[in-house]
């Protein structure tokens, strides 16, 4: 038998263990775990027969046994999908993507599989002038309350009067950086850009995701994150091809990287700044000073969901703040409902990464429906991707 198979593992221990942290945390959906740890087919057969997958004869009526989610790295509780599963017998399998641009390929592709996905704010306009999400039947969500939503973050789920998405939470996107490894404060993009090209050499990773990729190395000449102007983006190529030698990665799958020691500064998210530096205090979590991005990722259900309704029933579940108070502990970004606002602990509440002060939300800028689909944007992302 090969050494690959020792322990009876098709991988060894400790990177069997390694993938299935990532599957926990949601880095990876269950297929890719599946893949990678060799387990594939044998394990779902197993599976079924020790009764760890459900059966028809044990799903809710008219529910199914299964549905897809696309979603976000390490952005859910798992256990939030095993008792959605305990209490209607419906298996969740989770897709994770990078990029909202990765998303919409799917979608248009046709026949994703998904039943629910978590598009972000400036993408909701295009899915719907495209005719591949349809406006959700508020009545089969009986755990949303509108009323009890931030306006703040929530107006571009509905269209026209109709509502297409209701959102999961909002956050910003800055920068970690491992302060034992960086002495030197990193207070801007001007020094997070500089930082990756000399202390962080070797050490930096950004997004795989145009929008804030190309929106922060904007923010280096104090340019407009949604900028479309031809001068401007390429002034912004220019600083992506200069930093491209210097970086440990392109992916916006950084945390296992951020806490294994190999990546030291990373473009990040407001939920994945706040579980680094909850389990490794010395990653801070900064909003560049000039400026960036403030989002609000939503839920939305695909026009050719192959079971919608699993997605309403999953939906509604994640709507009830009793639910959604431990997605928000577990994935640490901010809620728009009041609701479960005010389940959530104080010291949360308090948390500066999560709740900034509005100061530093002021130079924040949304993204912009017109970077989704933008070819300037799009080719000057796969020039830096190919470099």
């Amino acid at each position: 038998m090969s050494k690959s198979y020792r322990d009876g593992l098709p991988i060894n221990p400790e990177k069997f263990v390694d993938q299935l942290m990532r599957l926990k945390r949601g880095s990876i959906g269950r297929r890719e775990f599946l893949g990678l740890t060799g387990l594939g087919v044998a394990t779902a057969v197993m599976a079924r027969e020790l009764g760890i997958m459900p059966s028809p004869a044990f799903a809710q009526e008219g529910l199914g046994d299964r549905m897809s989610i696309a979603t976000w790295p390490n952005y859910h509780d798992p256990a939030t999908f095993e008792n959605f599963k305990a209490e209607t017998g419906v298996a969740v399998e989770v897709n994770v993507f990078g990029s909202n641009e990765e998303m919409l390929a799917k979608l248009q592709a046709g026949a994703s599989g998904w039943s629910l996905f978590v598009p972000t704010n400036y993408t909701i306009s295009t899915y719907k002038k495209l005719d591949i999400i349809e406006a959700l039947d508020m009545a089969k969500l009986a755990n949303f309350d509108g009323s009890q939503q931030d306006p703040r973050f929530t107006g571009e789920g509905t269209i026209d009067g109709a509502t297409y998405a209701v959102p999961k939470n909002w956050g910003t996107t800055g920068f970690a950086v491992n302060t034992k490894k960086l002495t030197k404060p990193v207070t801007s993009w001007k020094e997070f850009w500089d930082t990756a090209m000399t202390e962080g050499d070797g050490r930096t990773m950004v997004h795989d995701y145009q929008l804030t990729t190309i929106g922060n190395a904007l923010k280096y000449y104090g340019f407009s994150f949604n900028s479309l102007k031809q001068d401007e983006l390429a002034k912004a190529e220019e600083l992506l091809l200069k930093v491209k030698p210097h970086l440990f990665a392109v992916s916006s799958d950084y945390q296992p990287s951020m806490r294994a020691g190999d990546a030291w500064l990373t473009m990040c998210w407001t939920n994945d700044g706040a579980q680094l530096h909850r389990d490794i205090p010395e990653i801070a979590y900064v909003l560049g000073k000039e400026g960036g991005e403030i989002w609000t990722d939503f839920y939305a259900i695909p026009k050719d969901a192959p079971n919608k309704p699993a997605g309403y029933a999953l939906l509604n579940y994640l709507m009830d703040p009793k639910v959604a108070v431990k997605e928000h502990l577990a994935n640490g970004a901010p809620s728009t409902d009041a609701r479960v606002n005010a389940l959530l602990p104080k010291e949360v509440l308090d948390n500066p990464i999560l709740y900034p002060a509005a100061e530093l939300l002021t130079p924040l800028e949304f993204g912009a429906a017109a970077t989704l689909t933008d070819p300037a944007r799009a080719e000057l992302m796969a020039r830096f991707k190919s470099a």
